[in-house]
């Protein structure tokens, strides 16, 4: 019985989950459900470009505020003009998505929501025509639409409607050239837009046309009898005319009645002509957090996309944009408390931009050490992004924005550890990268906008590390405030004012019964909670599962990043001077070193077994051996899974290393013990000494020996 009720309770969790999935909604600012199309990384250059429709792209970051912001009027707008479709089409494409960042790169985006036209028939990203302006309504945008539609000369989308005023010529034998009952005439002046409205509103039906007259054609206004503009007539072909009647003469009164004439009828157009692309709706676990911590993940995440993703929208660095970066990288290396290998990466990248000495440096150069292809140090930045104490409910909300806020509170709070004397004139270190790196590569223009007004107003009176550490914490306040209750503010995170009561109570405090900030309280609070003591390292990826990866990438791509050759190693105690003995110090990573020698035993020890009862050529064998001790660039997990595609099963792989393992500690116990701190050179050196001494004490016992005997005579014999 209890079994019974635990199936039928297995059964009805079951089918709520399924209920549950089929009810959510895809990542983004928009679903399948809007009346646009959602373009991906695979269907944007095939959809857009050579298309017989004229295109009106929103790239768009998920995570942008001013996105948010706008996602309703691009949806209302959408809405509004899908019977435009197919003369004009409307796609969005999310930039924040891993897969389409290098897409919007190449279509030359560089901050968000960025709107782009592209004509029929247009043939490369190049010819996108930037057509939005901040605070642009839904009228804006159709009117600017219309503007573009009409730069069309030789590659007219076929079918659009001519939109160019009509003749009197043209009017008097339009029955005998077009196959249609009902033709309205829309009288107006030059620079309205009421008539080409109405035209591409009725693109879609048939058996009637619509053609816009200026008040200038005063022919065809004298024999109307038109009086006002705008007005309506309505011409059948059986040379009868009337007024249109509409309470007003406006748009949506012209098209309402229009459509509802006899014999009107939609035609075979539909609103989407792009094929079904399928759409991740798979949403990533929540991954529990403790507010009271920082997460390693978050910062390292936020350090990936600023670099490789904010920054990498732009083809060219010059003039300020250069300083910028210059400036926050330079801060980021001596700031950032990472892990060993993060700061290997963040002061590699530092002294490669201080060595430039150009005035410009391209996106492919500064691809190639974001990537690390040219470094010898186990340098690595991890290419993930994972939000912990950054992760929103949804997709679109928190995440880099959020982790770019504790990047810079983490930075500031630093610089109160290493205080610089003098200060620095105006804005600190911190204050002045973030503000150069807002200005400059933050794709949230109106975002950086905000933050820059700010700026101006107070930044220039910051004059300690300390303050600077406050100075933030009450803008990012201020930031919260103004965007509580928007549709930015993520539900189960609400914006408030931080830190909370419980976080911080001595940070509380009440005067006239009014709430009021203890800002030594706060303080310290920041330099508690920003200390590299609360970093946890959940949820990130460990270094060494990084230093494989890295080594496979750089064999597979244009670099050489050897292991053996210039990874971790012991130093030598022979030859050192102080330059490569710094080198050492920033590279050496024994957890690191221990756990790829291991590895390197325990495929050998396998290959051994494997190969064991069969002939082997020397030319298979030679990957496995250099994986012994030398530690050249080698693709550890290829071959491990190599191994087991052979037959090899984990048991057998972890018995034939320890057996491996154990016969080498027995035959070389003393050796290990005498090696111990040594490096291979060392130890040779030492045995070569040794071998010298020994001669010489050799040599110096014969001396003296036959010495000792030419100086005694001999005993007198019997």
């Amino acid at each position: 019985m209890a079994r019974r009720r635990c199936l039928q309770s297995a059964r009805l969790l079951l089918l709520l989950l399924a209920a549950a999935l089929a009810g959510a909604q895809p990542g983004g600012l928009y679903s399948p459900g809007d009346p646009l199309v959602l373009l991906q990384v695979d269907t944007l250059e095939r959809s857009v470009l050579n298309s017989s429709s004229a295109w009106l792209v929103e790239f768009y970051a998920s995570w942008c505020g001013h996105c948010v912001h706008f996602a309703p009027t691009w949806r209302a707008l959408a809405a509004d003009i899908q019977e435009w479709s197919p003369a004009v089409k409307l796609g969005v494409l999310d930039c924040a998505d891993i897969a389409n960042q290098k897409a919007c790169g190449d279509f030359g985006i560089t901050g968000f929501p960025t709107l782009k036209f592209f004509k029929a028939f247009s043939k490369s990203p190049e010819t996108g025509t930037k057509v939005f302006h901040p605070g642009d309504s839904i009228q804006n945008l159709r009117q600017n639409i219309i503007t573009n539609l009409e730069m069309h000369k030789e590659t007219w989308p076929p079918a659009c409607p001519p939109l160019e005023p009509a003749s009197e010529e043209e009017i008097r034998g339009f029955f005998q050239t077009n196959n249609v009952t009902y033709l309205a005439l829309i009288f107006e002046t030059n620079d309205s837009f009421v008539g080409r409205e109405v035209t591409l509103d009725m693109l879609q039906y048939e058996n009637v046309a619509v053609r816009r007259v200026l008040s200038s054609e005063e022919e065809l206004v004298k024999k109307y009898g038109v009086t006002a503009f705008p007005s309506g007539f309505l011409l059948i072909n059986n040379g009868t005319f009337s007024r249109i009647p509409v309470q007003m003469e406006a748009r949506s009164f012209y098209t309402h009645f229009l459509r509802r004439l006899p014999g009107v009828t939609r035609g075979p157009y539909t609103l989407t002509s792009l094929p079904d692309t399928p759409i991740n709706t798979t949403s990533t676990p929540r991954r529990p957090a403790d507010r009271s911590k920082v997460y390693m993940a978050d910062l390292e995440s936020a350090l990936h996309y600023a670099l490789r993703v904010e920054v990498a929208r732009f083809s060219v660095l010059t003039g300020e944009q250069l300083r910028a970066l210059k400036y926050f990288v330079a801060v980021l290396a001596k700031y950032f408390p990472g892990r060993p290998f993060v700061q290997n990466f963040l002061r590699s990248v530092d002294r490669w931009l201080r060595n430039v000495r150009e005035s410009r440096i391209s996106s492919s150069a500064l691809e190639l050490v974001l990537t690390n292809r040219k470094e010898v140090t186990p340098a690595v930045l991890s290419n993930n992004v994972t939000w912990v104490g950054c992760q929103g409910s949804k997709l679109h909300f928190r995440g880099y924005p959020c982790s770019l806020w504790t990047l810079f509170h983490l930075l500031t709070v630093q610089a109160t550890r290493h205080p610089v004397s003098p200060p620095p004139p105006g804005p600190l270190e911190v204050l002045g990268a973030m503000r150069g790196y807002i200005r400059s590569f933050f794709g949230c223009r109106e975002c950086a906008q905000h933050f820059e007004g700010m700026a101006v107003k107070s930044m220039d009176k910051v004059r300690s590390v300390d303050q600077a550490a406050l100075w933030l914490w009450s803008r990012h306040n201020r930031v919260n405030a103004r965007l509580a209750g928007t549709e930015t503010e993520d539900p189960e995170f609400p914006k408030l004012q931080w830190p909370p009561p419980d976080l911080c109570p001595a940070c509380h405090g009440v005067v006239n019964r009014r709430h009021v900030w203890d800002e030594a309280a706060v303080l310290r609070f920041l330099k508690a909670h920003f200390s590299p003591a609360n970093i946890i390292l959940d949820y990130t990826e460990p270094e060494t599962a990084r230093v494989v990866r890295r080594s496979r990438e750089a064999k597979e791509g244009a670099g050489e990043w050897a292991m053996g050759s210039s990874g971790p190693r012991k130093p030598s105690i022979v030859w050192m001077n102080p330059k490569t003995q710094e080198l050492e110090e920033d590279i050496v990573d024994l957890d690191s070193f221990s756990d790829l020698h291991y590895k390197s035993k325990a495929l050998k020890a396998a290959a051994m077994v494997a190969n064991k009862g069969r002939r082997v050529s020397k030319r298979d064998t030679i990957p496995l051996l250099l994986a012994d001790d030398s530690h050249q660039a080698f693709d550890y997990a290829g071959a491990w899974e190599s191994l087991r595609r052979r037959g090899m099963g984990s048991k057998q792989l972890i018995g034939a290393l320890e057996e491996d393992e154990g016969d080498a500690m027995r035959r070389n116990h003393w050796f290990r013990m005498l090696g111990v701190g040594f490096s291979r050179l060392d130890v040779s050196l030492c045995i070569v000494l040794y071998f010298l001494s020994s001669m010489c004490l050799l040599g110096m016992y014969t001396f003296f020996r036959m010495r000792h005997r030419k100086g005694h005579p001999g005993f007198p014999t019997a």
